[in-house]
Parts: C-alpha cells; structure tokens; sequence
C-alpha cells in the first residue's frame, strides 16, 4: 500500500518480481525501451501483481533515440522498416508503428502511464522542439500519462524550450530532481528519476544514496501533490525500500 500520494518504485526488476510486490510501490518496465516483450508475458505480470501494484512502461528506442548500433544489438525481432526510418520523434510510419507496439506492452500491463526518454544527442534546438511538440500531438495519445525526460543541454540552456514543449504538447516532464532538474512549476505530478549523484555524466548509476540524500529528497518532492519516485541505479531496490521506509514514517509523524 502506497504511503500518501507518492509511488516509490525502480527502474527495472532488480530482485524477483515477487520481492518488488511486496516491497514498493510501482515499477517501470525497462524491457518495453529495447524490445518490448510479448504482451502475453506482460500480461503474466500484470496478473501476479497484486492490485494497486502500478507499472510505468518506458517508450520503446525505436520512438525516441533512432538508429543506434550500439543499442539496437539488443533487438531480436525483425522489423518492418529499414533502421534509418527510425528518427526520433518524428510521426511516419515506421516510427507510429514503434509507438503502437509500446502501447500494446503498455495495454498488457494495464497501464496508461509512458515514460519516454531522449538521449543526449537530441539537444535543445528550435528544431527538435518543434519535433518533439509535434509528435505528441499528433501521436494520438489522448487519455494516457505521458512524461518526457530529456537529457543534455535541455536543462541548461534549453530550459525555457523544455518548459515551451510542454505547455504546446500538454505533456509532463520527468527528471533526477536530486540533480536539479525539476519541472515546470506549473506541473501538478512529479515524476522522478534518479540516476545517481557524482560522477562525470549525467548518471552515476554505481552511487548508493545516503541518509541525508534520501532525506533531502523527501524536501525536494514536498512541492508536489503526488507522483512517482524511481530509483534507477545498481542500489535502485535497497535505495527505494529505504526512501519508502523515511516517507512512510514522514507521514505517520504528521498524522500523529
């Protein structure tokens, strides 16, 4: 059971799957971002997961990064399309045809919420604004969760066209809010993703999270109504039992 109005989950299965029902809140199906797994077996989980149990499905490469050698080695299903009709965020055929296979993961888990993630490389120009706005308007995703978490220069000197796509697409934003990359103001649910702190890049997914990291997550997240809080490094299942475990004992202490 879920303490307040925040889930608390990972990034992925990193015990068995029953461990994870037990233990948190929601998970969000990495599987579904490099080969989305038959909806037969999704469906499987869906079923021995215990109600309230919530999945999150991250949007499948194909949508969101294109043509990637190094990622598509983990494809092992033949498609319909030749690689380089696989752009991002761009509304042909190839790339709707990619989006309607997540959604059918997404049906399976009987979920409406959708994460989708932009590398580094798609950068904060007029252009993929212009590219990002219109595919979320034009994809045809009316009645679903959408939340989109870019990584690069989206944060430093493309805030203010991450917060126009936004408001044009009528989208969320997702982000490692540890790392200082919030939301718009204006966004009524948060949807965290934490990568780790240090480190060079953007993640460092070898960091374990201190008491006082969790503790000033738990000031960070205070803003927002409600959302989902997803650890996404090699400590993600320890490091999000003990997040609960502070803000379920926050909460508590308030009711008392």
């Amino acid at each position: 059971m879920a303490c307040g109005s925040f889930l608390v989950g990972t990034c992925g299965f990193q015990r068995a799957r029953s461990l994870h029902y037990r233990s948190l809140d929601a998970v969000e199906v990495q599987q579904t971002f490099y080969d989305p797994p038959p909806p037969e077996r999704l469906s499987k989980w869906r079923v021995e997961a215990p109600e309230g149990f919530v999945f999150t499905v991250k949007a499948w490469m194909l949508i969101t990064h294109g043509y990637n050698r190094r990622l598509w080695r983990r494809l092992k299903r033949e498609l319909p399309f030749e690689p380089g009709e696989f752009k991002p965020f761009r509304t042909n055929k190839a790339v709707l045809w990619a989006l309607e296979v997540t959604l059918e993961a997404a049906r399976a888990l009987g979920t409406r919420i959708l994460v989708f993630q932009s590398p580094a490389s798609f950068g904060a120009t007029e252009e993929n604004a212009r590219l990002v706005a219109s595919f979320f308007r034009e994809a045809g995703l009316e009645g679903w969760e959408v939340y989109w978490e870019p990584r690069g220069s989206w944060w430093s000197q493309g805030r203010g066209l991450l917060e126009r796509v936004a408001g044009e697409a009528s989208i969320r934003i997702a982000g490692d809010v540890l790392r200082g990359r919030l939301p718009p103001g204006e966004q009524d649910i948060l949807y965290a993703r934490l990568h780790g702190l240090g480190g060079r890049g953007e993640v460092n997914y070898r960091y374990k999270y201190s008491e006082e990291d969790l503790r000033r997550l738990l000031t960070t997240i205070s803003p927002w109504r409600g959302g989902y809080i997803m650890f996404n490094n090699v400590y993600a299942f320890d490091d999000a039992r003990r997040f609960r475990e502070i803000l379920c004992n926050e909460i508590a202490g308030g009711r008392s």
